[in-house]
């Protein structure tokens, strides 16, 4: 078997509600698509953030590595594709034209075996909890309060929501509209914040040491991603766990991460890291520091790589995302999402009229 071509797509979806954060913000959601065939027969679909010039990448760089190799040599196709970047730089679109190529090649492998990915890389568990993720800065406490509330009522036990006004500059503020929220839900609910960057060191730990008393489960990057320096502080200032490395893209950068004392769980990308080959990675060496591993987006390709590390936690669920053109996507029941076992690969189909509607 050898990859006989290569295609990408690039989608550009609006958004029902518009989304900000501290440092940004977005009205619309989409992704490259990459699809990867061959001269047998299977192909696999992979996916990563959608930048023209990754597709760029994609289509001049790597294309000529990977065209006639066989798509279960991964590791070393992995490899061969860093190898023709790297001097491109070490992180971003680099990674991201990466991953949507190693995604693809994995869903083959698995797709042209007749499993699901999660047994191809072979499971621990079946499924995995997750988190309602939201809670913009746009929106106003009550719409806080009925996106938290919805959440729960659909049985997911655990949300998270943003903190960062005016860039970091009204924390009181902050504070007031994660309370509000903890009013509204009650203990038994698990409440985890992101500040996006957004505050000082010295701040954050202010910050931290208030969210104690509202009993937050884990504040996310509360200073810049690559302030690693600041991150310790942080951590070592508060008894809440320290979530990161949504924005981290080697491995050697997550190594430094965690002998840094910076992080409490990693918060590894497949879509950033370069795909499913060195996200694997990072799972393990989170696991030789004693820590877990909560992936950032990518709900399910993560479910299958979560269901396959011992060190696994909680999946982040977007529904921000739920209008992206797939056929189906696995919905969370009670609180967790099961990975699909009637479904080879990762079980992913797109919808070629919504996707033809969408192209950027």
């Amino acid at each position: 078997m050898k990859i006989q071509t290569v295609t990408s797509t690039l989608v550009h979806v609006p958004m029902r509600k518009p989304a900000r954060w501290a440092t940004g913000g977005l009205s619309h959601v989409g992704e490259m698509y990459v699809r990867v065939e061959t001269d047998e027969g299977p192909s696999g679909l992979g996916f990563t953030y959608n930048h023209p010039e990754t597709r760029e990448i994609v289509e001049q760089r790597l294309l000529p590595v990977v065209l006639g190799r066989d798509p279960f040599d991964t590791e070393g196709i992995w490899q061969d594709m860093y190898d023709a970047v790297h001097t491109l730089g070490h992180q971003g679109l680099v990674f991201n034209a990466l991953a949507g190529i190693d995604i693809a090649l994995w869903d083959l492998k698995a797709r042209a075996l007749g499993l699901p990915l999660y047994k191809l890389l072979g499971p621990c568990r079946e499924s995995v909890p997750v988190y309602g993720s939201g809670g913009f800065l746009n929106y106003s406490v009550d719409e806080l309060v009925e996106e938290a509330t919805g959440f729960v009522e659909r049985g997911i036990p655990r949300i998270k929501m943003k903190i960062g006004l005016d860039a970091g500059r009204d924390d009181r503020e902050d504070l007031r509209r994660v309370a509000a929220v903890r009013r509204a839900v009650g203990d038994d609910v698990e409440i985890y914040v992101d500040a996006n960057g957004s505050y000082r060191a010295k701040q954050a730990v202010d910050v931290a040491r208030r969210l104690e008393d509202l009993r937050v489960g884990w504040l996310e990057e509360p200073v810049h991603a690559a302030d690693r320096e600041g991150l310790a502080v942080v951590a070592a200032g508060t008894t809440i766990p320290l979530a990161t490395g949504e924005f981290e893209y080697h491995l050697f950068a997550f190594r430094s991460l965690m002998a840094a004392g910076a992080v409490d769980i990693v918060q590894a990308d497949v879509g950033r890291v370069g795909g499913v080959t060195p996200w694997l990675k990072i799972a393990k060496l989170a696991e030789a520091f004693n820590l877990p591993v909560a992936p950032h987006a990518f709900d399910v390709v993560h479910l299958h790589l979560m269901c396959a590390v011992p060190n696994a936690t909680v999946l982040e669920h977007l529904s921000i995302y739920d209008d992206l053109p797939y056929k189906e996507r696995p919905e969370p029941r009670d609180g967790v999402l099961t990975v699909p076992a009637d479904r080879p690969g990762h079980g992913l189909e797109l919808d070629p009229e919504r996707v033809a509607a969408s192209l950027m």
